[in-house]
């Protein structure tokens, strides 16, 4: 076995998946999916063919042809850690399988939302976030993104409810006969209580991009191409259509940059608060935390982000995660996404504005290579995963690190490989081709296997930026801004200051700063947390309230990591230890499981503790 991804069980000699035709059967009550997937391959195989899985059960692979039995086994017995289980089946000459299988409530993948834990409180609700290898814990596959699949599936949901897709949606009919997945035991999950909805992804894809979102959903229209979807909340969706209004104009941005938006809907979808990231790329449906819903249009800069990824990532992609900075970056000639969604960011909102955003990711990038201090091999852009799961090891370095590179180094790249999975090699090879005497200015070598930041990384500049670092200077000696100096600061720009100030300062001044800017209550998670973990790190223990609330009414890892790593790190924090044990116990129950995976390595003095009550928890409540 030749293995083509360090993250997947996928054999590089066996021919690759080239359509799935998925029917699926959701079963709230009971929080799984009855499944089947119609895997076509690019040439007949025979002997062993090998698909990743990770928590299903697998009650039979036939043959469609002749509808005869195909022999499978799952192995290893105990499930790897990382991969999961391979699912081989035995084939002779097949260029097609089928394959009949079961999710199981703790998939990777899905978190299935009860009532109360939703937006109306009145129905559930359930959605995907497959990056980076949680396709497998949904339907067996191959499971990496050098392995890119056109799909169709057919979803057998209760009738009062919708589904969406990171795929176009053909229709919304009764099940036919067979499409029932036999009796349930509450009848209104069944027969005439049910529709199918049906989609088709007829561009091909990476698996991590497969996406589906069921639940009471309601839309508005805010362009020609833009449908903004959530929970069927007025005041949601009103809010939502108010915050990405301006979708349509970065549409035509992105497509004076980097050539013909290809995926034709740009469609939105604001999840609830659970949701572990800001924003997840799915081609044709964005998914989005509420979080980025801040009241002045500036969460449309996520949009931008990953409104960016529709050229890099989506259309060009990184082919195993070792070379994950590939979907993060490229735009310029070779660019790539941050510095797309920088300069989309830069022609609707201006120049000072786009700049902020980099001097916000340049904070992150120094902040991102300490945590990584005492394992510097995650601080290159190409890295060696092998053995780890890529989630462990998310981070800022692949996207301002990239950044930073190819701001020193547009169309001609993403007409060359899209529709392709690439590696960091054949990207340097079109670098040298195309930026003659590029390896004369830049070390390349240095950029992409060296740890840390290299010599020649630029902190940004501009008068804004250096005003603001020069005022959080000051607070160190005790002087915090006037009403006057602030006055025209939005978010940005409280961040950018507060993730300049010491991270330790007197209680007093941490109050002091409070009291003048109310900044524990603003709506702006941003700057809400920024402001939170200056009060933990100077034992402000009167903040500990907000800090509690936030933890558990949000689900963003980008908001629940640096809270709890916060409580947890440095000596004599007994009391900010229990404090944290005790709410991870009772919060983890509405986190993703992908953000209760991730959260173990910032909490490994209490997740012993906790880990059997949130697998409990989240059993019985999602």
């Amino acid at each position: 076995m030749a293995p083509i991804d360090p993250h997947s069980y996928t054999d590089s000699t066996h021919p690759l998946t080239t359509h799935i035709s998925l029917s699926f059967y959701f079963d709230f009550s009971s929080s799984t999916i009855l499944s089947s997937a119609l895997l076509s391959l690019s040439a007949p195989h025979s002997g062993p063919f090998t698909l990743d899985s990770r928590s299903l059960s697998v009650s039979a692979v036939i043959d469609p042809a002749t509808l005869t039995p195909l022999p499978f086994t799952l192995q290893p017995t105990s499930p790897d850690a990382v991969l999961g289980q391979s699912l081989i089946v035995t084939l002779s000459n097949h260029s097609q399988l089928l394959i009949i299988f079961k999710t199981s409530p703790s998939s990777s993948a899905l978190q299935w939302l009860s009532p109360p834990q939703t937006f109306n409180k009145s129905f559930p609700f359930v959605y995907t976030q497959c990056q980076a290898i949680h396709a497998r814990s949904i339907f067996p596959c191959q499971d990496t993104p050098a392995a890119r699949i056109k799909y169709a599936a057919k979803l057998n949901i209760p009738r009062y409810l919708s589904a969406v897709m990171a795929a176009k949606h053909i229709n919304r009919q009764d099940p036919v006969s067979g499409e029932s997945h036999g009796a349930c035991e509450d009848s209104l999950w069944c027969g005439e209580e049910r529709v199918v909805e049906e989609f088709v992804m007829e561009q091909p894809v990476p698996p991590y991009l497969f996406a589906f979102a069921v639940g009471e959903l309601g839309f508005r229209e805010v362009g020609p191409r833009t449908k903004v979807y959530s929970e069927a909340v007025p005041g949601v969706l009103d809010a939502a259509a108010r915050e990405f209004a301006g979708t349509e104009e970065m549409i035509k941005v992105g497509e004076g940059l980097f050539g013909p938006y290809e995926w034709e809907r740009f469609d939105l979808l604001v999840l609830p608060p659970s949701f572990p990231y800001g924003g997840m790329e799915n081609p044709r449906m964005v998914f989005l935390t509420p979080t980025v819903i801040k009241g002045d249009a500036t969460g449309a800069q996520v949009v931008a982000h990953e409104l960016a990824h529709s050229w890099t990532g989506n259309l060009i992609t990184n082919k195993t995660n070792d070379h994950f900075w590939l979907n993060e970056f490229l735009v310029l000639l070779t660019g790539f996404h941050d510095i797309c969604g920088a300069r989309i960011v830069e022609a609707v909102q201006g120049k000072e504005r786009a700049t902020l955003n980099i001097g916000i990711g340049w904070r992150g990038l120094v902040e991102a290579v300490e945590r990584f201090k005492d394992n510097m091999e995650f601080t290159k852009l190409k890295t060696n995963q092998e053995g780890v799961d890529p989630d462990d090891v998310y981070s800022d370095v692949p996207y301002e690190k990239g950044f930073q590179f190819l701001w020193r180094i547009e169309r001609q790249y993403i007409a060359t490989f899209k529709f392709q999975s690439i590696d960091t090699d054949t990207f340097l090879d079109f670098l040298k081709a195309n930026v003659p005497g590029i390896e004369d200015h830049v070390d390349l070598k240095v950029w992409t296997e060296g740890t840390g930041i290299p010599p020649d990384a630029m902190e940004p500049v501009s008068d804004i930026y250096t005003k603001i670092v020069s005022l959080a200077n000051e607070f160190k000696v005790g002087r915090m801004p006037n009403e006057d100096e602030v006055a025209d600061w939005r978010g940005q720009e409280w961040e950018l200051y507060l993730e300049n100030l010491p991270k330790s300062v007197e209680a007093s001044q941490v109050s002091a700063l409070d009291a003048r800017y109310r900044l524990s209550e603003s709506k702006d998670y941003e700057v809400k947390v920024a402001f939170l973990q200056l009060a933990i790190s100077s034992r402000c223990s009167n903040y500990y309230n907000e800090v509690e609330k936030t933890l558990k009414e949000v689900g963003r890892m980008k908001y629940l990591r640096p809270l709890y790593r916060a409580l947890v790190q440095g000596t004599g924090k007994e009391e900010e230890k229990i404090f944290a044990k005790s709410v991870f116990s009772e919060a983890c129950a509405c986190y993703h499981p992908i953000a209760q995976g991730l959260l173990r390595p910032s909490l490994p003095s209490i997740c012993k503790a906790v880990k059997r009550i949130c697998f409990v928890g989240c059993t019985l409540l999602l």
